[in-house]
């Protein structure tokens, strides 16, 4: 009598080949899923300092170029018009209108007329200006691709929130933001109390964790969605807060200073004590950079530590 012979669903059955076949597979039908959900977008090819290479997708109906802070896609170039021209879709297609710009909007080294939309075609080169875009059809690898180069040039990769390098170039843009519409623009600095002692105690994993963990807290609880956190470096963050004045921002600094010592910071069954201290500062009327207002905030963070740390100074 033959009897039944149980075989596990391991390396016995299927090579260690096949199954990295199958991983690769499903790997690239998750790639071609993204592909396929990338809506149109644009990329800078030449233009000013800080903007080549950045990628713009297109999901709204109406999306104006141009030198205004109010554009949706800003770029700040002499020889840009404040409204230079508009990007309209319609049933997955996608136009551009000049709008009577000074210096022309041209398609694949074609003028065209001042509003008169100009359907664009996947890889079509747009020239607004002396600032060069290149147009990318829905579905396109390569602005899969841009977005992606995008999000790695500007993310900070342990944290998943904005970094040094992309908040110093936005940083130079809300300063005109809140110069040309006379809105108040504030600045949070803070950074972790005695975070070496943490790495020492708790090894370097254990700081990552806090640093991960306090990034989720304050991105989920603490701040509005067009508010602009990132991590300076280190253990030194910053939230840019247009439209918000020194006393509101001080508001929410405290806010931020009370939850994180409350939050609890458990790694491996073990809590973390977590303090924060805190800098906050305004746009003044006599400053005229981004790094002005970051050198204030800074010093009202150092004020904070200097006082005994795990407090809110405003300068």
């Amino acid at each position: 009598m033959s009897s039944a012979k149980k075989v596990d669903f391991d390396d016995s059955f299927t090579g260690s080949d096949e199954k990295t076949s199958v991983v690769q597979t499903l790997t690239f039908d998750r790639r071609l899923q993204q592909v396929s959900k990338m809506p149109p977008s644009i990329v800078l090819l030449m233009g000013p300092a800080g903007y080549v290479g950045r990628h713009w997708s297109l999901d709204n109906s109406d999306i104006i170029i141009g030198r205004s802070m109010s554009s949706n896609i800003f770029i700040d170039d002499r020889s840009v018009s404040k409204s230079h021209a508009r990007l309209t879709m319609s049933f997955g297609e996608v136009s551009i209108i000049d709008l009577d710009s000074t210096n022309k909007t041209i398609v694949n080294g074609s003028a065209i007329p001042p509003f008169v939309p100009k359907k664009l075609e996947n890889n079509d080169q747009v020239k607004v200006g002396s600032v060069l875009f290149k147009f990318l059809a829905q579905g396109s690898l390569e602005a899969v691709a841009a977005q992606n180069m995008q999000e790695k040039s500007e993310k900070d990769a342990l944290t998943g929130i904005w970094n040094k390098g992309a908040l110093t170039a936005k940083g130079v843009e809300l300063v005109k933001r809140s110069k040309l519409l006379n809105q108040p623009l504030s600045l949070i600095v803070f950074d972790l109390d005695h975070f070496k002692k943490i790495n020492d105690t708790f090894t370097h994993q254990g700081g990552d964790f806090v640093l991960k963990e306090l990034s989720q807290v304050i991105q989920s609880r603490l701040i509005r969605t067009d508010d602009y956190f990132a991590r300076f470096g280190g253990e030194e963050f910053v939230i840019a807060l247009m439209g918000t004045n020194i006393k509101f921002a001080e508001e929410i600094a405290e806010r931020i200073r009370q939850t994180i010592e409350k939050h609890e910071f458990m790694f491996e069954t073990k809590k973390i004590p977590v303090t924060v201290s805190i800098g906050v500062s305004e746009l003044e009327a006599e400053m005229s950079t981004f790094d002005e207002l970051f050198a204030k905030a800074d010093t009202a963070l150092y004020a904070s530590k200097n006082s005994g740390r795990n407090r809110v100074t405003c300068l």
